[in-house]
């Protein structure tokens, strides 16, 4: 463990994990209870074409994901506040377009792209320090953000009408939170890859909601799942050699399971998640 620790390539994955992990749990927590799970999928998948764009254009691909994903954020926003079209029409359509055109894209682009494979299936000891850097910055900026207007976020979680009777600006938190969603996804997707991202966003909200009894444990205990499920999945996938963000996601499955079955025993009743 210790030779472990000393690795420099292991330090950079864990700075980003313990970073990116509470946050990636915390924006869940609201998400979930916003019936917004597939707009995480939409925006990991439409940042494909962020990272295709980069690649053409000789840029970081990390970069290209992240502008894009906003990008695809915000239109999803307006489609939603000024179209009148249903959520999930929406983003199905931005999810199948962004991620079609990606393709397109980048198999104009002659030889191997490991960057590639890297944002589709994660791959955390490849973080650099920039990029560490850059979570840093991003990640601080969003829990600020969540702490100045917590109570807003869940008025508008739980009930946007009464948000809005109640004074609450809810246009502009709402735009706000798409892009620190969008935000979050895109880093999450260098940590999990696009196919596993919205994993630590669902799995340790819904973990919470089991036990939880106030938002505010809600929101602490699914940061703390997530948390646990990085720490362990990481360091299992090292000595086990096997892919980090898949081991990092099956510890999160596995506290899910543990928790719910021992919920089940004890309480002796259905257990709604």
């Amino acid at each position: 463990m210790t030779n472990l620790i000393h690795m420099e390539f292991m330090q950079r994955a864990f700075l980003a994990g313990m970073m990116l992990a509470p946050l990636l749990a915390t924006l869940g927590s609201f998400m979930t209870l916003r019936k917004m799970s597939f707009f995480a999928d939409g925006i990991a998948h439409a940042s494909l074409l962020g990272i295709a764009l980069a690649l053409i254009c000789g840029a970081t691909p990390f970069l290209g994901a992240i502008i894009v994903g906003v990008v695809f954020g915000l239109v999803v926003f307006f489609l939603e506040r000024y179209a009148r079209l249903a959520s999930d029409a929406v983003v199905g359509v931005i999810f199948t377009a962004g991620m079609a055109l990606g393709i397109i894209l980048i198999s104009l682009q002659p030889g191997y792209q490991p960057d590639l494979i890297s944002f589709l299936f994660g791959n955390i000891l490849s973080i650099t320090w920039a990029n560490i850097w850059t979570i840093f910055g991003v990640s601080v900026t969003i829990l600020l953000t969540i702490f100045v207007f917590f109570r807003h976020f869940i008025l508008i979680a739980l009930n946007d009408d009464m948000a809005w009777t109640s004074g609450v600006n809810t246009k502009r938190l709402d735009a706000l939170f798409y892009i620190m969603l969008s935000l979050t996804v895109v880093l999450g997707v260098k940590l999990l890859g696009v196919v596993l991202v919205s994993a630590l966003l669902i799995i340790p909200s819904i973990t919470a909601k089991i036990v939880a009894h106030s938002f505010y444990t809600y929101v602490s205990f699914a940061s703390m799942c997530a948390f646990v499920a990085f720490v362990v999945g990481l360091i299992g996938s090292y000595y086990l050699d096997l892919p980090s963000g898949a081991s990092i996601v099956m510890v999160a499955v596995g506290i899910f399971v543990m928790t719910f079955f021992g919920k089940v025993i004890i309480s002796g009743k259905r257990v709604a998640v």
